[in-house]
């Protein structure tokens, strides 16, 4: 299906509908291809392996992909340009049009409390969004790069001008809690990228997962980690 945002459609893929449940797990994929070297940007950054995907086919209930502007076939679209999957893939119209296209499918299919879930860039998304969404209660993150200055830094990337930094950005309502898994292994964005966030959001948990990195073994554990994520959620209190 696809749902319009505040300028962009958006492909999104639903399942479980049907289960009773008040909640809804919104998953949010990652960035993709957006260059295809260092200096080449990429005619698609549409993610060729669809991880986040993956992992919401192992979760169980009522659920959804939200896709990002200008990914999976619809980046033609008047206002798609290499910008908003480069430098600008975080920008404040990415993700006012992502909330704007969630907010839309919850007037047609109301839930009571959304969980947004995303795994790398998407994860950076998922933060950015939650504060957008009225039903909002909970932010996992897998992998993500919530700290962009720091993982620029890191690997010598040009700064994401033009990107909302989540490590910059005031926190989340306190009704939202949020945990972020970080890898012990992960050289993409290793887990001192989520304490640096952690450091100017003190709400945060962290869970750091010692043997995983970037990629192994989130989905084979998947949605064991989710269980386990939303149970220290629900009994866990935020600092005032």
């Amino acid at each position: 299906m696809t749902l319009a945002g505040d300028g962009f459609r958006h492909v999104a893929y639903f399942t479980g509908l049907g289960e009773p449940a008040d909640a809804l797990h919104v998953y949010i994929e990652h960035d993709g291809s957006p260059w295809l070297e260092r200096t080449r940007v990429a005619a698609d950054p549409t993610p060729r392996e669809p991880f986040a995907l993956e992992l919401m086919a192992r979760d169980r209930g009522p659920r959804l992909l939200l896709g990002r502007p200008c990914y999976f076939e619809t980046r033609a679209d008047a206002g798609c340009s290499p910008l908003l999957w480069t430098y600008r893939r975080y920008a404040p119209e990415v993700v006012a049009s992502m909330a704007a296209a969630l907010r839309g499918f919850l007037a047609e299919h109301p839930f009571s409390r959304v969980v947004l879930i995303g795994y790398s860039g998407g994860g950076t998304l998922a933060w950015l969004v939650a504060s957008h969404i009225p039903q909002a209660t909970a932010v996992v993150t897998i992998a993500a790069n919530l700290d962009l200055d720091a993982w620029a830094k890191l690997h010598a990337y040009t700064p994401l001008a033009g990107s909302l930094d989540p490590a910059l950005q005031p926190p989340l309502p306190p009704s939202v809690h949020e945990l972020h898994f970080a890898g012990g292994r992960d050289a993409n964005v290793p887990p001192s990228i989520a304490a640096s966030f952690q450091a100017r959001h003190p709400a945060a948990r962290i869970t750091d997962v010692a043997q995983f990195d970037h990629r192994c073994c989130w989905v084979e554990r998947w949605p064991r980690l989710l269980d386990d994520a939303m149970m220290s959620m629900s009994t866990a209190t935020r600092p005032p």
